[in-house]
């Protein structure tokens, strides 16, 4: 028996400005409840991913263990992982009529989230996944889902990076496979110092290893929000980074499916319910994006 659970309209004023619908403006942080509820007899048409899916009762989708705020799971827990792609990947999950407990969450670092998808390890990915055109060529993805941009993460006392500015010959980190590291270098001159994941990166930040870490604002004020007394976030964004659901290439159907449950998302409250359960306090009011067309 599919388990309900409670729907949620967001108590905050929707207002527009230059031209984007924004959640959250002017009315305060909006009380977390429950995610929305999961379809009890969705139908789709057979044969489709979806429809198979739907029967098999349960799916894998791979997030990130080591973004606060988006992906994250303490060290060693057995836990289940916490953050806004995990709240979006339930809402796509709960229109397929999975539980969330039904979700095999498969930990997906940058480099290997097209491989993931490729050889099927997983269904979908909802990893701080950013829609590029090069990645297109490799892989399906839906949406945007949500809209940030790149920024610098720098120690509390460093007071020698304020922004892209003063990157240049400096020692910067990011995840390997990111956009973000490959923009610092080739735009602002900085020295790249990949790793695998943010994680180390953060660690090398604290022992001044490196003199920033570099990836998508949203993230970094994650981060900097488990250690305030450590790291802030400085510079304002410089790029804009937007976040998709990475499907099978090629199988359309999946794509109109997951743009139309983003879109619904808006209108439920469900988008806004995941946000404030996660990313509000450092993100504040955001745009509703709009979901790209999908492939012919």
């Amino acid at each position: 028996m599919a388990v309900r659970r409670q729907s949620f309209v967001a108590s905050v004023t929707v207002c527009v400005a230059a031209g984007l619908t924004l959640a959250g403006c002017g009315s305060g942080d909006p009380e977390p409840k429950e995610s929305v509820y999961v379809d009890e007899n969705p139908t789709f048409v057979p044969g489709s991913t979806m429809e198979k899916l739907r029967v098999a009762g349960k799916i894998r989708i791979g997030v990130k263990f080591d973004q606060p705020g988006m992906g994250y799971r303490e060290a060693g827990s057995d836990d289940d992982p916490e953050g806004f792609d995990v709240e979006m990947a339930q809402v796509i999950a709960g229109k397929l009529g999975i539980a969330p407990d039904k979700i095999q969450w498969v930990e997906t670092e940058s480099q290997n989230r097209e491989k993931f998808l490729r050889n099927k390890t997983v269904d979908l990915v909802l990893a701080s996944y950013s829609i590029t055109p090069e990645r297109r060529e490799l892989v399906g993805i839906a949406g945007p889902y949500y809209v940030t941009g790149q920024q610098l993460l720098v120690r509390k006392g460093d007071k020698s990076i304020s922004g892209t500015r003063d990157v240049k010959g400096k020692r910067v980190c990011s995840a390997r496979g990111t956009t973000s590291i490959q923009r610092v270098e080739e735009k602002y001159d900085a020295t790249p110092v990949p790793y695998g994941t943010y994680t180390e990166c953060i660690e090398q930040l604290l022992d001044k290893s490196v003199d920033a870490v570099t990836t998508d604002g949203a993230l970094l004020l994650g981060y900097a929000a488990q250690k305030p007394e450590a790291l802030k976030v400085v510079g304002k964004p410089f790029s804009s980074e937007r976040y998709g659901v990475g499907y099978q290439k090629g199988d359309t159907e999946m794509c109109e499916f997951i743009n139309r449950t983003l879109t619904h998302s808006y209108r439920d409250g469900s988008w806004v319910n995941a946000l404030s359960r996660t990313l509000w306090k450092t993100s504040g009011a955001v745009a509703y994006p709009d979901v790209d067309p999908c492939p012919q």
